[in-house]
């Protein structure tokens, strides 16, 4: 295909700022515009194995302490844990869902709901009300690592997703010039929160090409 027949079925909009980053070069504009492609599908699989494992670590860790099997329905009651948590119509709406559906249990409702659920759990009165022990799940964590940090830090990892979710590019700098750094952060913060919850990332990705390094380095060529 032609560089204008891409343009048709991908909007010149979209592709122009691949064509400015290449400095008009519509071959490479083309194949930054895929290794991006590539890059957010890499990263797909890797939050996708992050958020199950997050979202399952905090489900256990909940279901202990309150020693109850359905803690995520019965907190969004008056005076809850998550009483006042923002998705909590969301939820509410999952669950009645399900229900009527006759598929209801607390497993399809921790798969069902938002990443932006399991982050709001580390905001200041969630955790409070939960008995301030949720840290306990990153075992690994680095010492001195607060709620607040790594609630900041579980914010970072949701509007990385968030970008690659909504099809956004994951390659430029806030100049639009190619750049990986910030990229490379958010991927090696993914990765330090895998070790805090007790994980290596060699074994828990082990048998799944989904790694992004090879594709960085692709798109680094190409400054």
């Amino acid at each position: 295909m032609k560089y204008s027949e891409y343009e048709k079925a991908l909007s010149p909009a979209r592709l122009n700022k691949y064509l400015i980053a290449c400095d008009g070069n519509t071959s490479k504009a083309l194949t930054l515009y895929r290794h991006n492609v590539k890059l957010c599908q890499k990263f797909y699989g890797i939050l996708n194995i992050f958020e199950v494992v997050l979202r399952n670590a905090i489900n256990i860790h909940y279901q202990s302490v309150f020693n109850d099997a359905e803690w995520v329905e019965n907190q969004m009651r008056p005076g809850g844990m998550i009483e006042n948590a923002p998705q909590k119509k969301e939820v509410l709406r999952i669950i009645a869902t399900l229900r009527q559906n006759g598929r209801y249990t607390n497993d399809r409702v921790v798969s069902s709901v938002s990443f932006g659920f399991w982050t709001h759990l580390f905001t200041r009165q969630p955790f409070r009300l939960g008995g301030q022990n949720l840290l306990r799940i990153f075992p690994n964590r680095t010492a001195g690592l607060g709620q607040r940090a790594v609630f900041n830090e579980l914010q970072e990892i949701k509007t990385f997703r968030n970008r690659i979710a909504h099809h956004e590019a994951i390659c430029f700098d806030d100049n639009g010039s190619i750049d990986m750094a910030r990229t490379q952060s958010k991927y090696e913060l993914i990765l330090k929160y895998i070790g805090f919850l007790g994980y290596q990332s060699s074994h828990l990705f082990y048998g799944i090409d989904i790694l992004p390094d090879s594709t960085i380095a692709k798109i680094k060529a190409l400054i």
